[in-house]
């Protein structure tokens, strides 16, 4: 199969679209994956925002402004389709694709032209099902490996590239705007320039400045709306400190990515040891060492544990996979790993996803529709739980999208004006059904009698607005 690709033709990248078509097909139509809660988050935030509600000031989420940008434009064009996530998350998995490959190309990183790291990288997207759905680690992602580029760039030109240097910072700092986790990249950005690509100190300023263009344009707009101390809080200060989402276990995560981190280790001593480089090719090796190395440090600022944010480590695995293939093409040895490489990852993701459907496992991540959620539909609703099978049909009513970020904002007794702000838009937008899991509101309707009255609840966890 390696041998395909090999060859030096572009045309080979029909066939990578013919894979992406193919595992997207058995995972969405045969596998059958349920809608995750980071996606029906994604949804509910792009449909309130096509309301014309405002990040951060009429909807309480962590989402990266240019990520929540990406969703409301989404919604405008396709609505509440989870299928429209799917394929546009598709077209930039083949762009992030296409793209690794031309820099290994343009920029000799192996002593053959080859589209072996396309085919390498396609296969790591299909680790696991949520790698390919339209995440702000994904978006983000994306601008990170077009820092890369830069940053390869300049392992080879030898000269002053003062564009190269600008557009390193503005690409980290877009990625950083999509998702915040991705703020790491910062230092490697810094540390890479210096070690690797020889930044003088002008040079490191330029890409400073330039780092910190994308976030204070967004800083500066929401100023412009009186929403810069909320945008501060709720995209950078709250999420690092409420309990994360631990949607997939710490032993799932191991065994989902043991297999290309074998791989990538295999490839690195041969880089590192076995095959002879070109000081340009060492420099590269070593800018895909940091580059992993920061990669797996972005994942201590996220509040979600799940297989996608892993994505941004796919650029520097498929590098040192690639190099393990690329330089050993012949031996029963070669040809044994490679038949692990191609068909165990993609067995291991489908396999584990099956488990995770068959066991209800997966319920703590996905989204798990039952009887109990019909009351909601075609209704303005809100729920106060980590249940979010009711906004199935449903529409969010009030900022409260995040519960864990917005319970503290609910329960916050100290500010006044806090609790003014929260009557009002209760008062105004009048959720009809409020599914209060952990007495939150019930909490709430004691310190504001006036609530209060128009609301009766109904059964052990909802209360339903009374019809005057």
């Amino acid at each position: 199969m390696l041998s395909f690709f090999r060859i030096n033709d572009p045309f080979r990248l029909v066939a990578i679209l013919g894979i992406v078509l193919l595992m997207s097909t058995i995972y969405i139509w045969i596998v059958d994956i349920p809608l995750l809660q980071p996606e029906m988050i994604w949804m509910l935030l792009g449909e309130r925002m096509a309301d014309g509600k405002h990040m951060y000031i009429d909807i309480i989420d962590d989402t990266g402004p240019l990520s929540a940008g990406v969703f409301w434009v989404v919604h405008l064009v396709f609505g509440k389709s989870a299928l429209a996530y799917k394929f546009i998350a598709a077209f930039i998995v083949l762009f992030q694709v296409v793209y690794v490959n031309y820099l290994f190309i343009r920029y000799k990183s192996f002593e053959d032209n080859t589209y072996i790291p396309a085919f390498v990288m396609t296969v790591l997207f299909y680790i696991s099902f949520d790698l390919v759905t339209l995440s702000p680690a994904l978006m983000g992602s994306t601008f990170i490996v077009l820092a890369l580029g830069q940053l390869f760039s300049q392992t080879v030109l030898q000269k002053e590239g003062s564009d190269a240097v600008l557009l390193v910072g503005i690409f980290g700092g877009i990625a950083a705007c999509f998702h915040f986790p991705l703020a790491t990249f910062l230092p490697f950005l810094l540390v890479s320039g210096i070690i690797v690509s020889g930044f003088s100190f002008q040079q490191i300023i330029v890409s400073l400045i330039a780092y910190a263009m994308p976030l204070v344009f967004c800083a500066l707009y929401f100023f412009w709306i009186d929403g810069f101390e909320a945008f501060i809080y709720e995209f950078i200060i709250a999420p690092r400190l409420i309990e994360s989402y631990a949607h997939v276990s710490y032993r799932d995560l191991a065994l989902l990515f043991a297999l290309p981190m074998f791989f990538s280790v295999l490839g690195f001593f041969v880089g590192f040891i076995v095959k002879s480089q070109t000081v340009n090719q060492q420099k590269q090796l070593q800018l895909n060492l940091i580059f992993l190395i920061f990669a797996v440090s972005s994942l201590l600022l996220t509040n979600r544990r799940t297989p996608y944010q892993f994505i941004v480590m796919l650029p520097a695995l498929t590098y040192f996979i690639s190099l393990l293939l690329v330089v050993y093409k012949k031996g029963i040895t070669i040809q044994v790993l490679t038949a692990a490489f191609v068909f165990g990852i993609p067995i291991i993701g489908i396999v584990w996803t099956l488990y995770q459907i068959n066991s209800g496992i997966i319920n703590s991540y996905a989204i798990n529709f039952e009887e109990k959620h019909t009351i909601a539909k075609s209704n303005k609703i809100l729920v106060l739980g980590e249940d979010l099978g009711y906004y199935q049909g449903a529409t969010l009513a009030t900022p409260y999208l995040h519960f864990r970020l917005s319970k503290n904002v609910i329960e916050d007794q100290r500010d006044l004006a806090n609790t003014v702000k929260l009557y009002d838009n209760f008062l105004i937008e009048r959720p009809e059904i409020i599914i209060d899991e952990e007495g939150v509101f019930a909490k709430l309707l004691e310190r504001i009698p006036i609530l209060a009255k128009e609301y009766e609840k109904r059964g052990t966890s909802y209360f339903l607005k009374k019809t005057n």
